[in-house]
Order: C-alpha cells, then sequence, then structure tokens
C-alpha cells in the first residue's frame, strides 16, 4: 500500500466554481486532479470520464441541494460517476456545501447511491475554505489506498491533460465567488420550497457578486417567464447566461421555450434548440421541444417524428417523448397501433401521466372502439386531476354510448 496523490473532481455545474477552488488548491498541493471544465458530449465520452475515475485513487463528490437533485434521474452523469467510484472502490470524499443535509435529498438516493450517507464526509464552509481543504489533505487524503488503480486508456489520458491544461489557466476562485455559490444554494432550495420572491432575490444577490453566473441567470430568467409574465426580463437572462457560456444548453432550451410559447419567434426558437442540441447531443428534453415546435407550427412532421425518436433513444425513460410520438403518430400518420403501444410506454414510466390517459382514452375511443377501455382511461385521467381537458366531456359521452347516464 502506497499514498495516492490521484484525484477525481464530481461535481454539478451549478458548483463549477466551488469545484474549480478545490482543483487549485489541491494542484497547489501537487495531487494530479481530474476537473472536467470542458464536459464533452461528443465521441465516447462516457468512457473517458469512467477511464479517469478508475485511473484515480480518490474520489471527491461536491455535494449541495442543485446537485443531488438529479441523482434520479436516468442516465445522469454524476450517478455514474458515484455508482462507478463505489464499484471500483475509491476513496470516496462527499463533500457538503454548507447546510447541505442528506436526509433533505433521500428520495434521490437510490440504488447504489443509497450508502453515501455511510461515507465519512467533509464540511466546506465558504468562509472557511482554507481550513478545510488542509482538514481535506490531512486527514482524507493521506491515508492508505488499498485498491487496484486502472492505467486511464490514451484517449482518456490526453482528455484529463487538456482538462488540466484549461484549468490551469482560470483566474483564482475569488471570495465574493464563493459567497455567490452560497446565494445560488439558497435560491435553489427557496425555489424549490415555493418561495418565488425569495429566490428572485437569492439568485440576484450571487449575480451582483458574480456576474456571469449563468446558471443563476438561467433561473432567475425562469422564474421571471413562469410567475411574473416577465418576458423581456427573462429573455435578457437568457441572453446574459448565453453570452456567459456558449455552450449552456439548459439556456438555449429555456430561451428556445420562451421564443416559441411566448414571443410566437419560430425561427428564432429553431435556432435554439439546434444549439442546444448541438451542445449537448444526449439532450432528451430540447429534441422533444424542437419535435413540437416541428410539429405543431413547422409542420414538418417527418423531422418531428425523427427528434421524439432521437429524445428516446437519448432517454429511454422520457414519458414525454412516447407521449409526444404518440400524439404524432395518432394525429398525423394514422398509426394507431403504434400511437397505442406509445401511450402505453409513457404511462409505463409515468402512471401519474393524466394527459396520456386522456389521449389514450380518445385513440380507444375513436379507432378501436374500445368504449370501456376509454372509460377507464378518462377515469384514470379525472382521479389523477380533476381539471384535465377534455376527460369530463369524453367521460360523459362514453358513459352515454355504453347507456350508463
Amino acid at each position: 500500500m502506497a499514498k495516492q496523490k490521484t484525484v477525481f473532481i464530481s461535481y454539478r455545474r451549478t458548483n463549477a466554481p466551488l469545484a474549480l477552488n478545490i482543483y487549485q488548491y489541491l494542484t497547489a498541493q501537487g495531487y494530479d486532479v481530474f476537473y472536467d471544465i470542458d464536459s464533452i458530449r461528443s465521441g465516447d465520452w462516457k468512457q473517458i470520464i469512467l477511464d479517469n475515475i478508475k485511473s484515480r485513487a480518490h474520489f471527491l463528490i461536491v455535494l449541495t441541494p442543485s446537485a443531488a437533485e438529479r441523482f434520479s434521474e436516468a442516465g445522469d452523469i454524476m450517478r455514474l460517476e458515484i455508482e462507478t467510484a463505489i464499484d471500483s472502490k475509491r476513496n470516496i470524499v462527499p463533500l457538503f456545501m454548507e447546510e447541505f443535509q442528506f436526509p433533505s435529498v433521500q428520495q434521490h438516493l437510490t440504488g447504489k447511491l443509497s450508502v453515501l450517507p455511510q461515507y465519512n464526509g467533509l464540511d466546506i464552509p465558504m468562509r472557511y475554505f482554507m481550513y478545510a481543504m488542509q482538514d481535506l489533505v490531512g486527514k482524507h487524503l493521506e491515508q492508505d489506498i488499498d485498491t487496484i488503480i486502472h492505467p486511464a486508456s490514451p484517449q482518456a489520458k490526453q482528455y484529463a491533460n487538456h482538462q488540466q491544461q484549461e484549468a490551469n489557466i482560470q483566474a483564482p476562485v475569488t471570495q465574493d465567488t464563493l459567497s455567490a455559490q452560497q446565494y445560488f444554494e439558497r435560491g435553489w432550495e427557496k425555489e424549490k420550497a415555493g418561495d418565488i420572491q425569495g429566490a428572485i432575490a437569492d439568485y440576484t444577490q450571487a449575480i451582483d457578486l458574480k456576474p456571469d453566473y449563468s446558471w443563476a441567470l438561467n433561473n432567475r430568467g425562469l422564474l421571471k417567464k413562469n410567475y411574473f409574465q416577465d418576458y423581456d426580463g427573462a429573455l435578457a437572462d437568457y441572453d446574459r447566461a448565453i453570452q456567459s457560456d456558449p455552450q449552456y444548453a439548459i439556456a438555449y432550451n429555456n430561451r428556445g421555450n420562451l421564443k416559441k410559447n411566448h414571443l410566437k419567434d419560430y425561427d428564432g426558437a429553431l435556432a435554439d434548440y439546434d444549439r442546444a442540441i448541438q451542445s449537448d447531443p444526449q439532450y432528451a428534453i430540447a429534441y422533444n421541444n424542437r419535435g413540437n415546435l416541428k410539429k405543431n407550427h413547422l409542420k414538418d412532421y417527418d423531422n418531428a417524428l425523427a427528434d421524439y425518436d432521437r429524445a428516446i433513444q437519448s432517454n429511454p425513460q422520457s414519458a414525454d417523448g412516447y407521449y409526444n410520438r404518440g400524439n404524432l403518430k395518432m394525429d398525423h400518420f394514422k398509426d394507431y397501433e403504434g400511437a397505442l403501444a406509445d401511450y402505453d410506454r409513457a404511462i409505463q414510466i409515468d402512471l401519474q401521466y393524466a394527459d396520456a390517459y386522456v389521449n389514450r382514452g380518445v385513440l380507444k375511443y375513436t379507432h378501436f372502439q374500445d368504449y370501456r377501455g376509454a372509460k377507464a382511461d378518462w377515469e384514470k385521467a379525472l382521479q389523477i386531476d380533476p381539471n384535465v381537458a377534455n376527460a369530463q366531456n369524453n367521460l360523459e359521452i362514453v358513459k352515454r354510448k355504453l347507456g350508463e347516464a
């Protein structure tokens, strides 16, 4: 057994400032650190990332509420990183930002991630960051490691070297930037708790401290649009987020939604969805949204179908992908068997998908004359959401058809 000075940092893009600060400290202490600053999404990128985990002894997880919430998503890369570290028996050290508590995210710690609370973690107070780093090095990274370190592939080594070169030219992380990170996380928690005004105030504080904080800009824009119909303000925030990070797929997608649904700028929306997918070729939500734009506004049905196919390919648990494809098959291609299979799959993935029950009922009633099946679907839809569109009227019609009204 020997002391190892190789580290992999697993983090969410929302927490990039904190992860970069950890990278800068450990690198100055002579550690060989993998910090994925560019986040590749082409070629065999998953294998490159996983190879770099297996070739390093220590695995640090930056845990915040915004990071943990997506652990339960199918295909989440951070979840895959943690699972790989567990399977390959790395020295796993969870790093907790202030106020992070495992019980608050327990519902996302499914499968292999259920063991995370058992690891000996470390709090990282922003005001005492240097002291926390000294504790990390002295107590967590200096222990003997009894595990197999796998050699990285040439491609993984090349990528790691490139990431280090890019990280090494970044400016030192300032205290203002770390404070902005705190405000962002507080805003995130307030947003989830329904305190929208408080969330906007915290996101604004984060932006005042770090004007190029693309994630805070994006989230503030989304709240302006969804809760205050401040479309101009939302557009300005999305523009700034994209200017700060030209590869920010989520901001492109959200700006595309704003242009499509509220500004009626369909060409602009299409360009934004294209850019989101270019930045992240596995972005199932963007494929769904682009498919809806092509189907509903551009009448480009063949390419809409291709987008729904790609959404499902990117995320086989995309209930929206199956639902949207089912609608297209039923309404345009008259592929009723295919539409029924898609609605079935959407409901299998999401048992509370009221709209899928409604449309499956329409399909059963109109094209299969399965009146009792349609009745059951519409009753289920109303049980889930008493206000779901068309279900009540449809239910009254089918009851009359069956002689029950």
